[in-house]
Protein backbone atom coordinates (compact mmCIF):
# COMPACT_ATOMS: atom_id res chain seq x y z
CA UNK A 1 0.00 0.00 0.00
CA UNK A 2 1.38 3.42 -0.84
CA UNK A 3 1.82 5.35 2.21
CA UNK A 4 -0.51 7.78 3.31
CA UNK A 5 0.12 10.56 5.86
CA UNK A 6 -2.69 11.13 8.48
CA UNK A 7 -3.09 14.37 10.56
CA UNK A 8 -3.04 14.13 14.13
CA UNK A 9 -4.86 16.29 16.45
CA UNK A 10 -2.06 18.19 17.08
CA UNK A 11 -1.79 19.19 13.46
CA UNK A 12 1.35 17.02 13.07
CA UNK A 13 1.15 14.32 10.25
CA UNK A 14 2.78 10.84 10.65
CA UNK A 15 2.09 7.89 8.57
CA UNK A 16 -0.99 6.16 8.91
CA UNK A 17 -0.22 2.92 10.89
CA UNK A 18 -2.61 0.11 10.47
CA UNK A 19 -0.83 -1.75 13.14
CA UNK A 20 -2.41 0.91 15.66
CA UNK A 21 -6.15 0.70 14.22
CA UNK A 22 -5.68 -2.98 14.48
CA UNK A 23 -4.46 -2.96 18.28
CA UNK A 24 -7.10 -0.42 19.42
CA UNK A 25 -10.24 -3.02 17.83
CA UNK A 26 -8.88 -5.99 19.25
CA UNK A 27 -8.56 -3.89 22.82
CA UNK A 28 -11.99 -3.38 22.31
CA UNK A 29 -12.98 -7.01 22.37
CA UNK A 30 -13.62 -6.43 18.54
CA UNK A 31 -12.89 -10.93 17.17
CA UNK A 32 -10.62 -11.05 14.70
CA UNK A 33 -12.86 -10.87 11.34
CA UNK A 34 -14.44 -7.88 12.72
CA UNK A 35 -11.26 -6.42 13.16
CA UNK A 36 -10.76 -7.55 9.58
CA UNK A 37 -13.50 -5.91 8.11
CA UNK A 38 -13.35 -2.43 9.91
CA UNK A 39 -9.51 -1.91 9.10
CA UNK A 40 -10.64 -2.79 5.28
CA UNK A 41 -13.23 -0.56 5.33
CA UNK A 42 -10.50 2.22 6.60
CA UNK A 43 -8.62 1.92 4.44
CA UNK A 44 -10.67 2.07 1.64
CA UNK A 45 -11.31 5.42 2.82
CA UNK A 46 -7.98 7.00 3.78
CA UNK A 47 -6.60 9.80 1.60
CA UNK A 48 -3.79 12.45 2.17
CA UNK A 49 -3.69 14.32 5.45
CA UNK A 50 -6.87 12.62 6.81
CA UNK A 51 -7.30 13.95 10.36
CA UNK A 52 -7.27 11.14 13.28
CA UNK A 53 -10.57 12.32 14.15
CA UNK A 54 -12.21 11.16 10.76
CA UNK A 55 -10.53 7.86 11.08
CA UNK A 56 -11.80 7.58 14.52
CA UNK A 57 -15.07 8.16 13.51
CA UNK A 58 -15.05 5.71 10.18
CA UNK A 59 -13.76 3.21 12.43
CA UNK A 60 -16.32 3.83 14.94
CA UNK A 61 -19.30 3.55 12.67
CA UNK A 62 -18.04 0.50 10.92
CA UNK A 63 -17.49 -0.82 14.25
CA UNK A 64 -20.65 -0.36 15.64
CA UNK A 65 -22.71 -2.10 12.70
CA UNK A 66 -20.71 -4.98 13.24
CA UNK A 67 -20.49 -4.98 17.69
CA UNK A 68 -22.41 -2.58 19.76
CA UNK A 69 -20.19 -3.98 22.60
CA UNK A 70 -16.77 -3.35 20.85
CA UNK A 71 -18.23 -0.15 19.87
CA UNK A 72 -18.88 0.98 23.45
CA UNK A 73 -15.49 0.10 24.35
CA UNK A 74 -13.74 1.60 21.58
CA UNK A 75 -15.06 4.91 22.30
CA UNK A 76 -13.57 5.21 25.98
CA UNK A 77 -11.33 8.25 25.21
CA UNK A 78 -14.14 9.98 23.22
CA UNK A 79 -17.07 8.78 25.74
CA UNK A 80 -14.64 10.57 28.66
CA UNK A 81 -14.75 13.72 26.81
CA UNK A 82 -18.50 13.51 27.07
CA UNK A 83 -18.40 13.85 30.75
CA UNK A 84 -17.21 17.61 30.19
CA UNK A 85 -17.79 20.26 29.84
CA UNK A 86 -17.42 20.96 33.34
CA UNK A 87 -14.81 18.65 35.00
CA UNK A 88 -17.40 17.33 38.33
CA UNK A 89 -18.62 14.35 36.22
CA UNK A 90 -15.16 13.57 36.06
CA UNK A 91 -14.32 13.93 39.74
CA UNK A 92 -17.87 12.07 40.43
CA UNK A 93 -15.85 9.11 37.87
CA UNK A 94 -12.37 8.79 39.58
CA UNK A 95 -14.38 8.46 42.66
CA UNK A 96 -16.44 5.57 41.66
CA UNK A 97 -13.27 4.08 40.40
CA UNK A 98 -11.80 4.34 43.78
CA UNK A 99 -14.51 3.28 45.30
CA UNK A 100 -14.67 -0.08 43.46
CA UNK A 101 -10.72 -0.27 44.37
CA UNK A 102 -11.79 -0.58 48.23
CA UNK A 103 -11.64 3.25 48.80
CA UNK A 104 -14.07 4.99 50.66
CA UNK A 105 -14.48 8.58 49.09
CA UNK A 106 -15.59 12.56 49.55
CA UNK A 107 -16.01 14.38 46.39
CA UNK A 108 -15.30 18.17 46.55
CA UNK A 109 -14.24 18.22 50.54
CA UNK A 110 -13.17 21.30 52.21
CA UNK A 111 -9.94 20.65 53.83
CA UNK A 112 -7.87 22.66 56.06
CA UNK A 113 -4.53 22.77 55.74
CA UNK A 114 -1.80 24.08 57.97
CA UNK A 115 -1.72 27.33 56.30
CA UNK A 116 -5.10 27.99 54.48
CA UNK A 117 -8.19 26.04 53.78
CA UNK A 118 -8.01 23.59 50.21
CA UNK A 119 -11.27 22.59 48.08
CA UNK A 120 -10.26 18.73 47.08
CA UNK A 121 -11.75 17.23 44.81
CA UNK A 122 -11.85 13.74 45.73
CA UNK A 123 -10.28 12.27 49.13
CA UNK A 124 -9.87 8.99 49.34
CA UNK A 125 -9.28 6.37 52.36
CA UNK A 126 -8.49 3.21 52.47
CA UNK A 127 -6.66 1.16 55.68
CA UNK A 128 -3.63 3.89 56.56
CA UNK A 129 -3.99 5.40 53.17
CA UNK A 130 -5.11 8.92 52.85
CA UNK A 131 -5.03 10.28 49.39
CA UNK A 132 -5.47 13.54 48.20
CA UNK A 133 -6.73 13.63 44.73
CA UNK A 134 -7.29 16.46 42.67
CA UNK A 135 -8.72 15.90 38.61
CA UNK A 136 -8.20 17.92 35.70
CA UNK A 137 -10.65 17.38 33.01
CA UNK A 138 -9.55 18.58 29.24
CA UNK A 139 -12.39 18.83 26.94
CA UNK A 140 -9.86 18.40 24.19
CA UNK A 141 -8.04 15.32 23.91
CA UNK A 142 -5.13 17.12 22.84
CA UNK A 143 -5.02 19.27 25.90
CA UNK A 144 -1.68 18.48 27.85
CA UNK A 145 -1.48 18.85 31.75
CA UNK A 146 1.58 21.14 32.00
CA UNK A 147 4.58 20.84 34.71
CA UNK A 148 2.52 24.26 36.08
CA UNK A 149 -0.43 21.48 37.42
CA UNK A 150 1.94 19.28 39.63
CA UNK A 151 3.76 21.79 41.01
CA UNK A 152 0.43 23.61 42.41
CA UNK A 153 -0.97 20.33 43.59
CA UNK A 154 1.83 19.50 45.22
CA UNK A 155 1.95 22.70 47.31
CA UNK A 156 -1.56 22.68 48.04
CA UNK A 157 -0.77 18.65 49.43
CA UNK A 158 1.76 19.36 51.59
CA UNK A 159 -0.63 22.10 53.25
CA UNK A 160 -3.13 19.83 54.19
CA UNK A 161 -0.50 16.86 55.46
CA UNK A 162 1.39 18.95 57.67
CA UNK A 163 -1.85 19.47 58.95
CA UNK A 164 -3.45 16.02 59.30
CA UNK A 165 -0.04 14.72 60.67
CA UNK A 166 -0.71 16.65 63.36
CA UNK A 167 -3.82 15.07 64.07
CA UNK A 168 -4.80 12.11 66.80
CA UNK A 169 -4.22 9.16 64.84
CA UNK A 170 -2.29 10.24 61.97
CA UNK A 171 1.04 9.66 63.21
CA UNK A 172 1.26 6.12 61.51
CA UNK A 173 -0.96 7.01 58.57
CA UNK A 174 0.59 7.33 54.67
CA UNK A 175 -0.55 10.74 53.58
CA UNK A 176 -0.13 10.70 49.39
CA UNK A 177 -1.19 13.44 46.48
CA UNK A 178 -2.39 12.39 43.27
CA UNK A 179 -3.22 14.16 40.08
CA UNK A 180 -5.53 12.37 37.56
CA UNK A 181 -6.50 13.79 33.95
CA UNK A 182 -7.92 12.39 31.16
CA UNK A 183 -5.58 13.22 28.34
CA UNK A 184 -1.34 13.46 28.98
CA UNK A 185 1.17 15.20 30.60
CA UNK A 186 4.19 16.86 29.43
CA UNK A 187 7.80 15.40 29.97
CA UNK A 188 8.71 18.22 32.50
CA UNK A 189 5.09 17.17 34.61
CA UNK A 190 5.66 13.63 34.84
CA UNK A 191 9.84 14.28 35.84
CA UNK A 192 8.44 16.67 38.80
CA UNK A 193 6.12 14.16 39.71
CA UNK A 194 8.58 11.35 39.82
CA UNK A 195 11.42 13.98 41.79
CA UNK A 196 8.89 14.52 44.50
CA UNK A 197 7.25 11.80 45.10
CA UNK A 198 3.60 13.20 43.96
CA UNK A 199 1.12 10.08 42.08
CA UNK A 200 0.42 10.80 38.60
CA UNK A 201 -2.25 9.12 36.35
CA UNK A 202 -3.07 9.63 32.65
CA UNK A 203 -4.79 8.06 30.12
CA UNK A 204 -2.02 5.77 29.02
CA UNK A 205 0.59 6.53 32.75
CA UNK A 206 2.04 4.70 34.18
CA UNK A 207 2.61 2.42 31.48
CA UNK A 208 0.08 -0.16 31.67
CA UNK A 209 -1.67 0.79 34.64
CA UNK A 210 -2.62 4.00 33.16
CA UNK A 211 -6.49 5.13 33.37
CA UNK A 212 -7.55 3.40 30.28
CA UNK A 213 -6.03 0.30 31.85
CA UNK A 214 -7.53 0.17 35.40
CA UNK A 215 -11.04 1.05 33.52
CA UNK A 216 -10.87 -1.89 31.76
CA UNK A 217 -9.60 -4.12 34.16
CA UNK A 218 -12.77 -3.13 36.98
CA UNK A 219 -14.92 -2.79 33.67
CA UNK A 220 -15.67 0.45 34.81
CA UNK A 221 -17.13 2.04 31.83
CA UNK A 222 -18.75 5.80 31.86
CA UNK A 223 -22.67 5.84 30.72
CA UNK A 224 -21.37 7.91 27.95
CA UNK A 225 -20.28 4.87 26.32
CA UNK A 226 -23.54 4.27 25.22
CA UNK A 227 -24.89 4.54 21.79
CA UNK A 228 -28.88 3.75 23.42
CA UNK A 229 -28.65 7.24 25.46
CA UNK A 230 -29.21 10.44 24.28
CA UNK A 231 -26.92 13.34 25.42
CA UNK A 232 -29.54 14.60 27.56
CA UNK A 233 -30.03 11.55 29.30
CA UNK A 234 -26.99 11.17 30.18
CA UNK A 235 -26.82 14.47 31.43
CA UNK A 236 -29.84 13.32 33.76
CA UNK A 237 -28.24 10.81 34.95
CA UNK A 238 -24.80 12.32 35.85
CA UNK A 239 -27.02 14.85 37.55
CA UNK A 240 -27.96 12.03 39.46
CA UNK A 241 -24.14 10.79 40.35
CA UNK A 242 -24.69 7.92 37.87
CA UNK A 243 -21.66 7.63 36.04
CA UNK A 244 -21.22 4.03 35.57
CA UNK A 245 -22.47 1.53 32.98
CA UNK A 246 -22.41 -1.03 35.80
CA UNK A 247 -24.37 1.42 37.80
CA UNK A 248 -27.20 0.89 35.24
CA UNK A 249 -28.17 -2.41 36.03
CA UNK A 250 -27.42 -2.61 39.64
CA UNK A 251 -30.16 0.39 40.13
CA UNK A 252 -32.52 -0.23 37.23
CA UNK A 253 -35.07 2.45 38.75
CA UNK A 254 -33.06 5.02 38.19
CA UNK A 255 -33.58 4.75 34.39
CA UNK A 256 -37.24 4.93 35.03
CA UNK A 257 -36.62 8.04 37.35
CA UNK A 258 -35.25 9.80 34.21
CA UNK A 259 -38.41 8.81 32.23
CA UNK A 260 -37.62 5.91 30.31
CA UNK A 261 -39.97 3.05 29.19
CA UNK A 262 -39.06 0.08 30.28
CA UNK A 263 -38.97 -1.09 26.43
CA UNK A 264 -35.90 1.40 26.45
CA UNK A 265 -34.43 1.06 29.72
CA UNK A 266 -34.22 -2.79 28.96
CA UNK A 267 -32.44 -2.27 25.71
CA UNK A 268 -29.99 0.32 27.78
CA UNK A 269 -29.57 -2.46 30.26
CA UNK A 270 -28.31 -4.73 27.58
CA UNK A 271 -25.77 -2.99 25.81
CA UNK A 272 -24.76 -1.42 29.54
CA UNK A 273 -23.98 -5.70 30.23
CA UNK A 274 -22.48 -5.96 27.04
CA UNK A 275 -19.93 -3.25 27.50
CA UNK A 276 -19.22 -4.80 30.87
CA UNK A 277 -18.87 -7.91 30.01
CA UNK A 278 -15.74 -8.19 28.12
CA UNK A 279 -12.22 -9.05 29.81
CA UNK A 280 -9.52 -8.17 27.63
CA UNK A 281 -5.50 -7.82 28.96
CA UNK A 282 -5.01 -5.17 25.94
CA UNK A 283 -6.80 -2.26 27.25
Amino acid sequence: MTKINITKASGEQEPFDESKLRRSLKGAGAADEIVDSVVKAVMGKLVEGMSTRKIYREAFKQLSAESQRAAGRYKLKEAILELGPTGFPFERFIAKILDRSGFETEVGVKVQGDCISHEIDVIAVKDDQYYIVECKFHNKKENRCNVQVPLYIQSRFLDVKNNWTKQPGHAGKEHSGYVVTNTRFTTDALAYGECVGLNLLSWDYPKNDGLKDRIGRLNLHPITCLSSLTKAEKNLLTNKGIVLTVQLYESTNVLKEIGLDQRKANRVIKEAKAICSYHSNNL
